[in-house]
């Protein structure tokens, strides 16, 4: 860089903090004789609870993408089927949207941070809506690849806006369980799809999966963009209305400090950014130890069995006999996945991270070996499996639901909170982009691994997959249930340990404390660390 432009340089950003510094001081004048208001606790929650709603919509739509092929596959391999596929476009029909969406989230980071979040997650409501339309009136594998790119592309793009709105809008006390509605989106719309195949053809239900991005874009007209995007962007008076909007509708006083943190966070990584290069940051044990904790989390809830059975529901049911129709099987299976994440969302934030992923873990686990040992026995002739074809049934249906309450839902909760601010949007476009390469790979090769190791098998080996990844889990995996951003990359700096949950006393303070501070704040103790 030349010694012009570092002049330049150096002067644009005094020219930034002494925007803030005097908009700040303003904001002290107006507000210094006004008394703050109590403002209750649903009044706060309430429009965070609205914008997050508003992004699940989204997040529904691309739920309702993945499972649409698990009632797409088993209609083409129907002998009436008006679309004639081989083996090899069936498994690339269960796997192509997730292999492209590591290419969305490539754009993810740079889209979100260019023109926004929600401007982002509005523009991703586009595509699928051509997705849905290229379904319904397809006559060939050609229009169903396409058609399946395009809501894989577009479910890459919208993984940083979806997961750094949420961290970014929400208070530390709520994070938690408002990030957790997240997996209730998706699997809200996987099971939609399992209870449409059901009712009705697969063209008619892509035609119904119209509504949900329509629906979508008209919701987030009405709901802020973050208020961390608008301060990065210089945008004081928006970020402060939009604050306020997310805290209840109330004054800039009733936001004052907050707002004077969250400006500070913002800034801090911009001084830091020219003392260093920017893929320095990437070197830092804040960001790759957090990093190497998703993929592990991602690469468990690929291949522990449960992301092949949402996907091959139903040719999994048939191949087990199951008593009932395999349909409803997966109808039945998509209620334990539901029930399973409600329950998470509403048991995370009294059990924390840690016990819910070990019980989830341990729980898949266990269902998936007995389902094998059942399966062995069956097929050595030990028992009579016709009269006893409800047992791997009620196994499958119960690995769903346990790994739901846990280990599905884990990674998507951590991708959003465990990365430090100034690599947060490209961090968290990064690690869903591996944990889709994971899903990916695991449904491209289901039909060949059941194959060579018969289902048997293949059982067993996503029970050992649940047992390595649960003692890996009890390794690496931090208690960050009720601690701040800060206290969590803190954690990852070796400042100190979060492997316990803190005390109840030091919840409630903790929480009073991050209602009115839930940004990120830096300090000079810890700043060689961090």
């Amino acid at each position: 860089m030349s010694s012009s432009e570092c002049v330049e340089t150096g002067k644009r950003k005094k020219k930034t903090k002494s925007v803030i510094s005097i908009y700040l001081s303003r904001s002290d004048d107006k507000t210094v004789a006004v008394n703050k208001t109590q403002v209750s606790k649903f009044r706060q929650t309430l429009p965070q609870c609205c914008a997050v709603s508003a992004k699940n919509l989204l997040l529904l739509t691309f739920g309702s993408s993945l499972g649409f092929s698990t009632i797409l596959i088993p209609a083409l391999q129907r002998d009436d089927s008006d679309i004639i596929v081989s083996l090899e476009e069936l498994t690339w029909i269960s796997s192509l949207n997730l292999f492209l969406v590591p290419i969305g989230c490539l754009v993810s980071g740079p889209l979100s941070q260019h023109f926004g979040r929600k401007r982002t997650m509005m523009m991703s409501n586009i595509p699928f809506v051509v997705a849905w339309l290229i379904f319904h009136y397809a006559n060939n594998s050609a229009m169903l690849f396409t058609a399946l790119a395009l809501t894989g592309l577009t479910g890459g793009l919208l993984e940083a806006p979806v997961l750094t709105y949420v961290a970014e809008i929400t208070q530390a006390h709520l994070r938690g369980i408002l990030s957790a509605t997240s997996s209730v989106a998706v699997i809200l719309g996987v099971f939609t799809q399992m209870l449409g195949g059901s009712l009705a053809h697969w063209r008619t239900v892509a035609l119904i999966n119209l509504a949900y991005p329509v629906l979508c874009f008209f919701s987030l007209c009405l709901v802020p963009e973050s208020p961390y995007w608008f301060a990065v962007k210089g945008r004081l008076k928006e970020s402060e209305q939009a604050l306020c909007w997310l805290r209840g509708w109330v004054g800039p006083n009733q936001v004052r400090d907050e707002y004077r943190t969250l400006c500070e966070a913002v800034q801090k990584p911009a001084d830091t950014g020219e003392k260093e290069k920017t893929w320095r940051l990437y070197t830092k044990r804040t960001f790759y130890l957090p990093f190497i904790l998703v993929s592990a989390a991602f690469f468990i809830s690929a291949f522990n069995g449960i992301a092949t059975l949402q996907t091959f529901a139903v040719v999994i049911f048939v191949k087990l006999k199951a008593p009932i129709d395999s349909y409803t099987a997966a109808v039945c299976l998509g209620v334990a996945q539901l029930i399973g994440t409600l329950i998470c969302v509403m048991a995370i934030r009294f059990m924390g991270r840690r016990t819910l992923s070990f019980l989830s873990v341990g729980g898949t686990g266990l269902c998936f070996l007995l389902a094998a040992i059942y399966g062995y026995l069956n097929d050595a002739e030990y028992i009579n499996g016709v009269n006893y074809t409800w047992i791997p049934t009620i196994l499958m249906i119960g690995s769903a639901f346990l790994s739901h309450i846990g280990i599905r839902l884990l990674p998507w909760i951590l991708v959003g909170e465990v990365f430090p601010v100034n690599v947060r949007s490209s961090a968290t476009g990064a690690a869903g982009s591996i944990g889709y390469i994971f899903t990916s790979i695991a449904n491209k090769s289901f039909l060949y691994i059941m194959n060579g190791l018969t289902l048997s098998g293949t059982f067993f080996f996503n029970f050992l997959i649940n047992l390595i990844g649960g003692c890996l889990l009890f390794v690496i995996l931090p208690e960050t249930e009720g601690r701040t951003l800060r206290e969590i990359e803190e954690h990852y700096a070796g400042i100190q340990d979060l492997r316990n949950r803190p005390r109840k006393e030091q919840h409630v303070l903790k929480e009073k404390w991050a209602a009115t501070n839930s940004a990120v704040v830096y300090d000079e103790n810890s700043e060689s660390k961090l």
